[in-house]
């Protein structure tokens, strides 16, 4: 498979995907007005950066409900970049009923159209950077987006998820995956067919060290950031890794 003919493959996959956010409109409006879509741990640690009112972009913003949270927890505004039609014509309507300060781009990454240094915070994370085959080239995006000492900030899938099956007796790894494989099909992605890209967390983290940014915090988490409804899958009850986060900044003019 060409390299076009996977993100032809993964747009209409995505586009697919995407129809959940029109079909349960309501309900994410209503989610979106009462309740916090960041986990709890993303909170902790954006908290010091939210207490400037940043101008946010969030990269992948799929549905929007993260910027409605982010703009709640005090962010100034929040421009979202996602290359679904369908999720940000949605991610629109719901910012302007709740009257946030939030607009979306469509648009395929790295290579967001906006202005250098429009940024005090890039966001990203939650089943994003599995659509970049190129993570430098991302790097490199994000770090032309920021202000000097403006953030990034990931909080993503564990590159290892993509080895752990979801029986319910016992963690397994499958034996059709790699730890460091290049792709992967996604045999549960709603829109089956779709083609992830794989890097290791060496590989993130050195990505953004390409970009010159300066790297400030990385955790892993047990938790995922997604269940589906009905699996229990014993891979999440707490003993191997479903997530992790990545904090960097863009150093001032200068700086060594």
């Amino acid at each position: 498979m060409t390299p076009s003919s996977k993100l032809n493959g993964n747009r209409s996959a995505w586009e697919a995907a995407s129809e959940k956010h029109v079909r349960e409109y309501q309900e994410l409006l209503a989610r979106a007005r009462n309740e916090c879509s960041l986990f709890a741990q993303e909170l902790d640690l954006l908290r010091p950066i939210l207490a400037h009112s940043p101008e946010v972009v969030h990269l992948q913003s799929g549905h929007g409900l993260d910027d409605i949270a982010l703009v709640d927890a005090g962010a100034r505004s929040v421009v979202g970049v996602d290359f679904s039609q369908v999720a940000a014509t949605a991610a629109q309507r719901r910012a302007d009923e709740l009257g946030a300060p939030c607009r979306y781009v469509v648009a395929e990454l790295p290579g967001a159209p906006l202005h250098d240094a429009c940024a005090d915070l890039v966001y990203t994370g939650k089943g994003a950077l599995i659509w970049l085959p190129d993570l430098r080239a991302w790097a490199a995006d994000v770090a032309r987006l920021l202000r000097p000492e403006g953030h990034l900030f990931v909080y993503e899938s564990h590159p290892a998820v993509p080895l752990w099956t979801w029986d319910e007796d016992e963690p397994r790894i499958r034996a059709d995956r790699g730890y460091f494989e290049r792709s992967h099909v996604n045999d549960t992605f709603p829109a089956h067919g779709a083609v992830e890209y794989q890097a290791t967390l060496a590989e993130v983290i050195n990505a953004v060290l390409s970009a010159d940014l300066e790297l400030q915090y990385v955790a892993e988490f047990a938790e995922p950031f997604w269940r589906p409804d009905g699996v229990a899958a014993a891979a999440w009850g707490g003993r191997l890794p479903n997530m992790f986060a990545l904090v960097a900044r863009r150093r001032r003019a200068g700086a060594i």
